[in-house]
């Protein structure tokens, strides 16, 4: 057999191995059910807000400052390597001051007057437990559902299990405004909105802080968009004679983003432009709403992608990593997203969205009870602490106005209703209308799902 005879076999085989591989993880979306939710804004507090300064209100920690958290409570549970060497881990009561709030008597910190003003419409869950202790595998969990790169997300998930939602827009966007506290913050890699294993189209697509929100989204100099348009057509055709060649769904994805693409340069500056915005509903968002690079702004836009079909935003607000001068940046951070979070839902509620619009507000994990650090009455910090963290959902098919799971008296366990991150993952897709447990994947011979290989149950209890 001549060499180029053999490659010709190799090539074939490998094609056809291929071609069988794309053709089982064609979706046939079985997995559909009746959704309550068409939509997800995932408020992604990136860093681990400190629940029991916001939340969870823990009266007894007042009680018990400075005394060192008893072994009794802590069990033997792992610490960081920033507090693990610490010669006593005392206890810190939050300095701020709590009040109940709307006709649920939700427990909110002072520190969230404007969503203290949504309390009514929110499901407030006390009981959110991750086996993740380090950011890096803590958000990439709460990305993806395993600690691990190379999964897909949640956003990319819904992408293939439900189909396109937009014909102008990406399906899946995240946003990255700026934060208000300390400078340094973890860094965000693009597989935390990765499609892993399944094919790139989708995947989520960023939108920039800038005059230029998607790269390469305009023409260079001397290409108008009559030549762009006929470009991409011979560039496409081209791509279709190749596909029908190689049968390779990645060259299907090109195609399709080619054409996105295309359609994204007069649609993304329709979406950017809030000028026709009434100051009634900018109003909702307060002053910030008009910095490009604010929380408030990026919470607009999310309503207006949502409302142009997108059908996932996910906005990452960095700086919560309180380890130090918590007493200093978590002010500065809540600043940052109270009244947005409050102007989002109220305008989507105005709208008639928040019925089909599941909003989610968390981190990838919880802040210890005990202070990382010196100790003093006005001045603390709080290490990671994955048994133990608080999240809000609202609308989409939620129960509003409730409080779900309780922790111990010291906010260090869950004592009541525990939820684990698979749970939350398995009801955000069971409110989107798909079935949690026939979502998944052929790879490398396992069916990978987004909830793992356990059997997972969602929890009933936030549900409509």
């Amino acid at each position: 057999m001549s060499l180029t005879t053999r490659r010709k076999f190799i090539s074939g085989a490998a094609l056809s191995i291929t071609s069988a591989g794309f053709a089982q993880n064609k979706p046939d979306k079985n997995w559909l059910i009746p959704a309550k939710a068409k939509r997800i804004i995932f408020l992604t507090m990136v860093g681990g807000p400190s629940q029991l300064d916001l939340f969870d209100y823990k009266p007894e920690l007042t009680k018990m400052y400075g005394k060192e958290l008893p072994d009794s409570i802590r069990k033997g549970q792992r610490l960081t390597t920033m507090t693990s060497n610490q010669e006593k881990l005392l206890l810190a009561p939050s300095k701020y001051n709590f009040r109940q709030h709307g006709d649920s008597g939700a427990w909110i910190s002072e520190l969230l007057p404007w969503t203290a003003k949504i309390a009514d419409e929110l499901c407030i869950v006390k009981s959110v437990t991750t086996e993740q202790i380090n950011h890096d595998p803590a958000i990439t969990f709460l990305q993806s559902g395993d600690h691990l790169p190379g999964r897909p997300s949640l956003g990319s998930w819904l992408s293939y299990g439900l189909g396109k939602s937009s014909q102008s827009l990406p399906d899946y966007v995240s946003t990255m405004p700026g934060w208000s506290s300390k400078l340094e913050a973890q860094a965000l890699y693009q597989r935390l909105w990765g499609s892993g294993m399944l094919s790139s189209k989708y995947q989520g697509i960023v939108l920039r802080n800038s005059k230029t929100p998607v790269l390469y989204l305009n023409n260079p100099d001397g290409i108008n968009r009559d030549a762009r348009k006929m470009f991409i057509a011979n560039l496409n055709e081209l791509n279709r004679h190749h596909l029908k060649i190689k049968n390779d769904l990645e060259i299907e994805s090109r195609i399709q983003q080619y054409e996105l693409a295309q359609k994204m340069q007069s649609s993304i500056p329709e979406l950017m432009d809030i000028s026709k915005e009434t100051k009634s509903v900018l109003d909702f968002y307060g002053p910030e709403v008009n910095k490009p690079d604010s929380f408030a702004n990026h919470c607009l836009m999310a309503r207006r992608m949502v409302e142009r079909g997108v059908r996932m935003v996910q906005i990452f607000h960095r700086g919560w990593d309180q380890h130090f001068n918590l007493e200093k940046d978590l002010p500065k951070q809540c600043l940052d997203i109270d009244r947005a979070c409050y102007g989002l839902i109220t305008d989507l509620k105005s709208r008639g969205l928040l019925k089909d619009t599941l909003v989610v507000w968390g981190g990838e994990f919880g802040r210890t009870s005990y202070c990382q650090g010196r100790l003093l009455k006005v001045s603390y910090g709080r290490d990671h602490h994955p048994k133990c963290n608080t999240m809000w959902l609202a609308g989409g098919g939620i129960k509003q106005g409730i409080s779900h799971g309780e922790t111990d008296d010291l906010g260090y366990n869950v004592a009541s209703n525990p939820v684990p991150l698979e749970r939350l993952h398995a009801t955000i897709l069971n409110r989107m209308g798909i079935d949690h447990e026939k979502l998944s994947i052929r790879h490398k011979g396992l069916n990978v799902r987004l909830t793992g290989v356990e059997r997972q149950k969602i929890v009933k209890e936030l549900c409509l």
